[in-house]
């Protein structure tokens, strides 16, 4: 997911999410549509929970994201809704940056916009949401240190219309407008800085304490879904929908602006968002025709012709995106092993990628073996990252573990030789620790399942015990956040949340948030002063070679278990239903979808 995005699906964030279904076996209403609106179907147990435009830890779900942008369009709009990832002008409120010579600071031109009530889109909306995030940044799931806004010295407003942003020292502009401007979205200011729902609209944002009473405020109204409806926080807009209900049970529909001036156009009056508690129940409404726009598992692309019978297109939807497992690195039982370079070697070289592409995936997935996306081509992917430093042998991982003095008992290696020596176990390993780990999977995905259960065979071969819990997506993000070992909640092991791909980049792929030292979204609080350079010198640097270099480290040292990256879903979309292309950033845009006959 990206936080956004970030998810992670992260996101996802990483972008990233959070989500929670009923345990019923489908979603709402399915009925067919007009051509006056849509419906398109979630993910399965991906269900909307965050309005708010500003993403937590907790609220990383691409799809929250989607709609935010539908109701509050970003500064700069990064999607891939003409074929490659670019700034959409015609979805953005800037449309002009303009970078001084020495590099160090950048001008913004806004367009000639206005909010829904009338009142126009200003600089002040921008430095609204500058102030809020200055003062809660460690709250805000796209935060790592060091980076935005730390990395943002001064918010000069020129004018309305105009404003410039000064950094500390010269960055990559390519990285700064695609990973930390395109973050931005202007907030109306004059309806949302107050600091209770019963006091005045000021200036509170300007001050430090202010902002931290208006980010309570918000975050607080954000937390109601059912009160989203008729609050009035949501109804101060800037992009082409508004929202007409927003279920607890995860049903959303959103209807046209009709005060919107921006460049998206809305071409469908309602888009109904579906919600769905499993993959199995969302078929069903496919085959009904109560579903314009829905998905496939990959395990279902050999009854494609059922779905293209019924006047269905089928098209697999790809993503700009790694999939992975974090280790918690500070997990008391386990985190002393996983701080072991050849035990993290161990378990991936116990990771069969290349079957599980092919089998679990049935061929639409591809083999990833570090932190840059290998479904697309780019001039970001290292040599080292692309040939694979760790191919799949439970022998060889096997070797591993016995060179460092484990033995295996009873199917399970032990540490039988504790230490810090080449032929010991590591520091901080006791004698007698047995390798056993646990990951909290998301549930309601077939493919998902069937991954985890060959993961768990191929590593039972090296003597590593692998368990498998499962929960819906948000309760996963929830249940394994960033800890401390002395914390009651750092009791997880290991997360998986990537069944449409764990992260979804930015434009430009780089690892602040995801591997940088405390970066917002570092679940596993992975931590390596080499790393924390190399993210350092992609980020400035204009060269390729920088974030290469980050691609090559991060392929050999494995701060987290690499696996396949799946297309983020087999889409199958109703004959008829154009205008847009599948954003490989793994947002929808509601505004680009177009009846054409």
């Amino acid at each position: 997911m990206n936080h956004a995005r970030t998810g992670l699906v992260a996101g996802a964030v990483l972008s990233a999410g959070t989500l929670l279904l009923a345990g019923c076996s489908g979603s709402g209403d399915t009925s067919s549509t007009s051509r006056d609106s849509i419906n398109y179907a979630l993910p399965a147990n991906f269900t909307p929970n965050w309005i708010l435009p500003i993403g937590t830890a907790a609220h990383l779900n691409t799809n929250n994201r989607s709609i935010a942008d539908s109701l509050w369009e970003r500064l700069v709009a990064y999607d891939g809704s003409t074929g490659k990832i670019a700034w959409n002008k015609k979805a953005s409120i800037a449309t002009a940056a303009d970078f001084a010579a020495d590099g160090k600071s950048v001008t913004f031109t806004l367009g000639n916009r206005t909010w829904s009530d009338g009142k126009p889109i200003t600089s002040r909306d921008v430095e609204f949401w500058f102030n809020l995030i200055k003062a809660n940044k460690e709250q805000w799931a796209g935060y790592t240190p060091g980076q935005s806004p730390d990395n943002w010295t001064a918010f000069k407003t020129v004018d309305d219309t105009h404003f410039t942003i000064t950094f500390d020292k010269a960055y990559n502009p390519q990285w700064m407008l695609a990973n930390e401007f395109s973050e931005i979205t202007p907030l109306p200011q004059h309806v949302w800085d107050r600091t209770d729902a019963s006091a005045e609209v000021s200036d509170a944002d300007r001050t430090a304490a202010g902002a931290k009473k208006v980010w309570t405020y918000l975050n607080t109204a954000a937390k109601n879904i059912a009160g989203y409806e008729k609050d009035a926080l949501w109804k101060t807009i800037s992009g082409p929908y508004a929202v007409k209900s927003f279920s607890t049970s995860g049903k959303v529909v959103l209807t046209a602006n009709k005060k919107y001036d921006g460049g998206e156009k809305p071409g469908i009056a309602t888009v109904n968002l579906l919600p769905f508690t499993t993959t199995d129940a969302e078929k069903n409404a496919l085959r009904s025709g109560g579903v314009d726009y829905g998905y496939i598992e990959a395990t279902d692309l050999d009854q494609k012709e059922q779905f293209t019978a019924q006047g269905y297109a089928v098209k697999p939807w790809s993503g700009w995106a790694i999939t992975y497992m974090p280790y918690n690195f500070n997990n008391p039982a386990m985190g002393a092993v996983f701080k072991q370079l050849y035990a993290r070697q161990a378990v991936q070289r116990s990771i069969d990628q290349t079957s599980l592409a092919k089998v679990i995936f049935n061929g639409t997935a591809v083999t990833g073996y570090g932190p840059i996306p290998q479904g697309q081509a780019s001039d970001f992917l290292s040599p080292a990252q692309k040939d694979n430093p760790y191919p799949f042998s439970t022998s060889a991982a096997r070797e591993l573990l016995t060179a460092h003095g484990w033995s295996e008992q009873g199917g399970v290696m032990v540490c039988a030789e504790p230490g810090t020596g080449d032929s010991q176990c590591g520091e901080g390993v006791d004698k007698g620790t047995k390798f056993e780990m646990e990951v909290l999977s998301q549930s309601g995905s077939t493919v998902t399942d069937n991954m985890m259960s060959a993961i768990q065979s191929s590593l039972a071969k090296t003597g590593i015990k692998f368990s498998i819990k499962t929960a819906p997506v948000n309760s996963v993000l929830s249940q394994t956040p960033q800890c401390t070992a002395s914390q009651s909640l750092c009791k997880w092991q290991l997360s998986f949340f990537g069944t449409a791909g764990s992260w979804y980049f930015s434009a430009f792929p780089t690892g602040d948030s995801l591997f940088q030292t405390k970066g917002g979204s570092n679940f596993g609080n992975y931590s390596n002063p080499d790393v924390d350079k190399l993210i350092t010198a992609s980020t400035t640097s204009t060269s390729t070679q920088a974030i290469q270099d980050y691609s090559a480290a991060l392929a050999k040292d494995l701060p987290v278990i690499w696996l396949p990256e799946p297309v983020y879903q087999v889409s199958v979309v109703k004959n008829g239903l154009g205008g847009f292309t599948q954003d490989s950033l793994a947002n929808f845009h509601p505004a680009q979808w177009k009846w054409t006959n």
